[in-house]
């Protein structure tokens, strides 16, 4: 049996469709919340937690010897396709008087601070994914006011697109807790507190300012 070195959202997803599996299925054969495949769907390239790559690696196991076959099959068929789409992400930077909206995420070994963000599929717009993501992980509806600009982030190498927009209503609270830990709004002067000044985007402090 084949070992799989790291799981990705693309490869869970296949996984799923070689077990002929719906989401609900799969959540249950894996463990995890039904939220998380559907993270999975909406971001390929996301990497899941150290504990869920152990839930994926059993579910694989488990699988017949038809279903990892089918699973190859469509990996390596994919491959190629999921090589030449550029992976990019949405942004919403969210302000509510003073304040702006952040979630915690979680890692392996550590936690971080970021603005809600969600992955960009074909076809879709950076700033309607940008607003949906954040009432999915969040509870907060916003809308967008200006589109601040983008860049391959110098950490991950991802192409960002960054989304300055305004608060309409709705409670912060932490939606998805599979990903993140808390959500926040934080004082626009005490940001840098919680991400380093250097990694954010300078566009996002202006805008801020």
């Amino acid at each position: 049996m084949d070992v799989i070195d790291t799981w990705d959202g693309r490869r869970a997803c296949l996984l799923q469709e070689a077990l002929r599996m719906t989401q609900e299925q799969f959540a249950e054969f894996v463990e995890v919340s039904v939220r998380t495949v559907g993270k999975w769907h909406s971001s390929h390239g996301g990497r899941p937690r150290s504990d869920v790559q152990r839930l994926l690696d059993a579910a694989y196991k488990r699988a017949t010897d038809d279903a990892r076959h089918r699973f190859h099959l469509l990996t390596r068929s994919t491959a190629a396709a999921s090589q030449a789409q550029a992976f990019r992400v949405a942004v919403a930077v969210v302000t509510k008087g003073t304040d702006v909206l952040l979630v915690c995420r979680r890692g392996d070994d550590s936690i971080s601070w970021q603005f809600p963000a969600g992955t960009v599929k074909p076809g879709r717009a950076p700033a309607v994914v940008a607003v949906e993501e954040t009432r999915a992980e969040t509870g907060v509806r916003c809308a967008i006011r200006r589109h601040l600009g983008e860049r391959v982030h110098p950490k991950t190498g991802v192409l960002i697109e960054y989304h300055l927009a305004e608060y309409l209503m709705g409670e912060a609270e932490n939606r998805d807790p599979d990903e993140n830990s808390d959500v926040a709004w934080v004082p626009r002067a005490a940001l840098t507190r919680f991400i380093p000044e250097q990694t954010i985007f300078p566009p996002i402090l202006e805008a801020l300012a």
